[in-house]
């Protein structure tokens, strides 16, 4: 199985570019991009006040509302300090650079740009691996509504940390891959135990049905050495989710076809000659003899 990159390409590519060309003393060119990601994610990177010296990179989540009830703004400021800037107009966070100070951690600072989407979530889910870690059991769970109809649930208790994906599917067969797909998880969890433990319950099996992955988030998953990688995994399961169910169906297709085209072969080797003798009758009338 193919995971998604947690990072943006782009945003990575976009600055690494500039940050070398600043280095090695090139005139600063202008930049302006606008590009989308999963769930709705909209970035854009430009030069503020048409200040090619200056780059501005700005995320627009339409659940980040959600994420600053969770702490999303102090987090972003431990990780990002004074790139930190005041949110470009429609956008919710915004982070400048000036290639004429570049940064003393420039490896660094390019990947947590890249980072900005994940890091923006982290918040949520650092809050309830605090809140199992010190066994607060009862803390109201979160709610984010990362898309318009899909919903994500986090919730702490004494020993795990449940986080649930409220997913819409548009077709009647993604119900099915998803729920072998999902039963691939629970299947690997028997030979790996430090794997989550994940389900899947589909309430539907008809276009527009609306299915719950479920993943347990374990202490061995939610401790200070593990979160991390936890965190970039689980904030793109929906995504993993329906990126595999494509896969699945596309290799189904393909295999499909293939067997079909096979099946033809068959068929039209087994036809019989099509050459036909023309023959005449003793009126001089003619017609096709094998």
């Amino acid at each position: 199985m193919i995971l998604l990159e947690v990072n943006n390409r782009i945003i990575e590519d976009t600055l690494s570019l500039k940050f070398e060309n600043s280095a090695a003393g090139n005139k600063p060119e202008a930049v302006e991009v606008t590009f989308a990601d999963f769930d709705g994610v909209l970035y854009h990177i430009s030069n503020p006040n048409a200040d090619k010296a200056k780059v501005m990179i700005s995320i627009s989540l339409k659940f980040y509302k959600e994420l600053q009830d969770h702490g999303a703004d102090e987090v972003l400021k431990n990780i990002y300090g004074s790139f930190l800037t005041s949110p470009e107009p429609g956008y919710n966070v915004s982070l400048l650079f000036d290639l004429e100070n570049l940064p003393s951690n420039r490896d660094a600072m390019i990947h947590q740009a890249g980072m900005l989407k994940r890091n923006c979530f982290a918040s949520v889910f650092e809050k309830y691996f605090r809140f199992q870690e010190e066994g607060k059991d009862g803390e109201r769970r979160a709610v984010i509504h990362y898309r318009e109809d899909e919903t994500m649930y986090v919730e702490a208790k004494k020993d795990r940390v449940t986080v649930v994906f409220s997913t819409v599917f548009k077709d009647d067969d993604d119900v099915v891959i998803g729920k072998v797909f999902m039963q691939e998880f629970k299947e690997g969890r028997r030979a790996q135990s430090h794997r989550t433990s994940g389900s899947f319950q589909p309430s539907g099996a008809s276009p527009g049905a609306e299915g719950h992955g479920r993943s347990m988030l374990f202490p061995r998953h939610t401790n200070a050495n593990a979160r991390d990688n936890t965190i970039n995994l689980i904030h793109t399961f929906r995504d993993y989710l329906h990126y595999h169910i494509k896969c699945s169906k596309a290799y189904i297709h393909t295999r499909m076809r293939a067997k079909t085209s096979d099946f033809l072969k068959v068929l039209n080797r087994a036809r019989p000659d099509a050459e036909r003798k023309e023959m005449k009758t003793i009126s001089g009338k003619t017609f096709a003899a094998r």
